[in-house]
This record gives C-alpha cells, structure tokens and sequence, in this order.
C-alpha cells in the first residue's frame, strides 16, 4: 500500500478551499439548515471557482485534474457540519454528472454536463424506489417507447437533490421481462408535465432536499436515453464504486471533524476540579479515536489512489465504505457523551453531527450489502470488472 504524496499544488487548492469555504459557505450553514433549502448561488460561485468540475475535461468547462483534488474538496466539505449540504454537493459532482461524462451523447452534455459543471444546474440520480432499494433489480418505473419519446410511469424515493434540482438521472424499466437487460437510464427534467415531488421530512441531512418522486405519463424525450437501452444496469454498478469511495471520504472526514470539535470542548470544560481532557479514561477513548480515525484515513486514501489509476476497486471501495461510516457513527456518539448535557443541545453542533452521521451505512448501499460484497469476493471468489454487470 504506498501513501498519497501530495504536491504543493495539492496544498495550495486546500488553503485556498478552505477560504472559500470561510467566507461563502460557513456564514450560510445554519440559515440553509434551517430553511431546508440551500441557496442556489451557492452551485454558480462553485463553478465558478471551478469546484462542480475538478476531474472533467476541459471541453466541458472542467479543469481535468486528478482525483486528489476531489478527495480533498471531499474532506473540507465534510468539515462544515452540514452532512445536508455536503451530500447535495457530492451528489452532483460524483453520483449523477459521470454517468452524463461517461455515457450520454454531445447534445445531453451540452445542454445539462456543461451547465452543471458551471454551477448553472443542479443534477440528481433517481434509483431507489419504495419497494426497490439495494436491490434494483426490482425496479418497478417503467419507460415505454412510443415513436420519439417514451412513456414514464413510476415512482422513486430517497431522492437527494430530488426537490429543488433541474434533472434527474433516472433507473428506468424499458423491457419488463428481461431482468437487469431491461433497465435503462434516462433524463428527465424535474419541470416535465407529468412529474411530482414532495420533500421528505428527515432526521438528519436537513440542508439537502431529499424528495419522493412521482411520474405520471411522463412524456421524455428519447434522445435523453443516456448510453444504450437495456444497458443501465451495468452503467449504474460501474458508477457504484465512485458513490461508495464519496461518502466514506465524507464519513471519515465527519468523524475527524466530530473528534476536532470535541478536542476543543474538553480543552475547555472543567469538572472536579479539572479540564475534562486530563481524565485518562477520557484521554484513552480519545486516544484510541485518532487511531481508528488514522488508519481508516489510511486505507481510504490507498483507495483513491486506484481510483486515481483507474482500477475498478470494488472490494476496496465496499471495505472503505463500510468502516468509515461504521466509525464515523461510533465515533460522534462517543463525541456527543462527552459534552454532556449541552451535546442533547442545538447550541452546539455535535447534535448536528449525530443526527447526520446515522444515515452513512444506508446511503451507496447498506453495510449489509457491503459485507456481502465483501464476503461473496473473499469466500466465494466472485470477481466484478469494470462495465460489466454479471461477474465470471
């Protein structure tokens, strides 16, 4: 396993991220959060500044960098504790827009890759449905071809970016009795006759708009077929291993932002006599932490480097995925317990945390599903290759 080196240009983007973040994104977490809705000026100063496009190419307005620099705008996100407004951020970015770079014609990326790279749309991905979560292949919204358009009739739920968004990349059924040979994946405009969505009422996540989706004769264009029909299964398993490496980046990098937070309060606080942090029993659990913090860190970044290499790493990224929320959920607990009282509170943001942190080992698949993947690879010797929906 050999170590990320970064460059002093590497450096020079997170100092300069990190200002960003001070002055266009910090002042404005609590109203967003409050409000549900982040404003939209937001996505256009990112764009701006180049961040909606860091490893597109440049024909689209991207900056074609490698992926270090996408796992560092993932980490200083994960530093605004805001899981709402960072998930919204990474939703673009990473889980919906690649599958317009990969497999979309020149006109779709015209018309909404290039206007989300600018910060001028918001994208989302549409799979989960209410009786279809892990397992899509149980989809049940179906897309019926007639003459230049399809027909779409369906539902879907858990929609990040699914209320106040522009689009949605969509998992749809366009051959009913053909299996995973019969899902295709579609755009559909959010403002399309025919289309419904309500926000969902969430624990956690409270700056992002998760919605329920509806489409009732939804008349979409077939030209907004994204790739070949039939073949969005194998685009979405494909595209799973970015999602997954996203959000334990986001996960890990929440944990460390919790353990910070923390760090500064029992520097702080006394009881008996004592600041907080000079208990051993609180140094220890501490200590042991920052260990678990540093060597889940550890393998995260030895999986962006096969990301950054092009290696379809779906062992690794299912391992990443898996223990960094698994710890990023103990770790804020463990972080709230020591604030006491005032952790139960609004006051501080530790709350904030423990309420947004939960959702990690559902989102990009169950820890479940990933223990699955994991077990059929190590016990089964299953193997998965890139663009390929069966394994050999």
């Amino acid at each position: 396993m050999q170590a990320i080196r970064f460059t002093a240009e590497h450096q020079i983007f997170r100092d300069s991220l990190r200002a960003f973040i001070r002055k266009e994104i910090l002042p404005y977490i609590d109203d967003w959060e409050k409000s549900g809705e982040i404003d939209r000026i937001i996505w256009k100063k990112m764009g701006d500044m180049g961040l909606m496009g860091l490893n597109y190419p440049e024909k689209y307005g991207g900056l074609g960098l490698d992926f270090y620099y996408s796992l560092i705008l993932c980490e200083e996100l994960s530093y605004c504790f805001s899981g709402g407004f960072t998930i919204s951020a990474l939703v673009i970015q990473y889980m919906s827009a690649p599958y317009l770079l990969k497999y979309a014609s020149e006109e779709l990326k015209t018309h909404y890759l290039i206007p989300v790279i600018a910060g001028e749309m918001v994208s989302s991905v549409a799979i989960t449905e209410p009786g279809a979560g892990s397992d899509v292949k149980q989809i049940k919204t179906t897309a019926i071809r007639d003459g230049d358009v399809y027909i779409v009739n369906g539902s879907k739920t858990f929609i990040t970016n699914g209320f106040y968004g522009d689009f949605f990349i969509t998992a749809v059924k366009t051959a009913a009795n053909e299996g995973t040979k019969g899902i295709s994946l579609l755009l559909i405009d959010r403002h399309e006759t025919g289309v419904s969505a309500n926000k969902i009422n969430k624990l956690g996540w409270h700056a992002s708009d998760t919605a329920e989706l509806g489409f009732n004769n939804v008349r979409v264009p077939a030209s907004n077929l994204i790739g070949n029909e039939g073949e969005g299964f194998r685009y979405l398993m494909d595209g799973l291993q970015l999602e997954r490496l996203t959000a334990a980046i986001h996960s890990l990098s929440t944990a460390d932002s919790a353990l910070q937070y923390t760090l500064d309060y029992i520097a702080q606080r006394e009881a008996f006599g004592k600041k907080i942090g000079e208990f051993q029993s609180i140094r220890h659990r501490v200590a042991q932490i920052v260990a678990n913090i540093a060597t889940t860190r550890a393998f995260i970044y030895h999986c962006c480097d096969l990301h950054n290499q092009e290696e379809y790493a779906v062992q690794e990224c299912s391992i990443a995925k898996l223990q960094a929320s698994e710890l990023a959920v103990n770790v804020v607990n463990q972080c709230l317990q020591l604030f006491g009282g005032y952790g139960f509170t609004e006051d501080y943001k530790i709350a904030r945390l423990y309420r947004d942190v939960r959702v990690g080992t559902i989102i990009g698949g169950t820890s479940e599903i990933m223990l699955e993947i994991i077990a059929k690879m190590s016990i089964d010797k299953v193997t998965y290759h890139a663009d390929k929906s069966d394994s050999k």
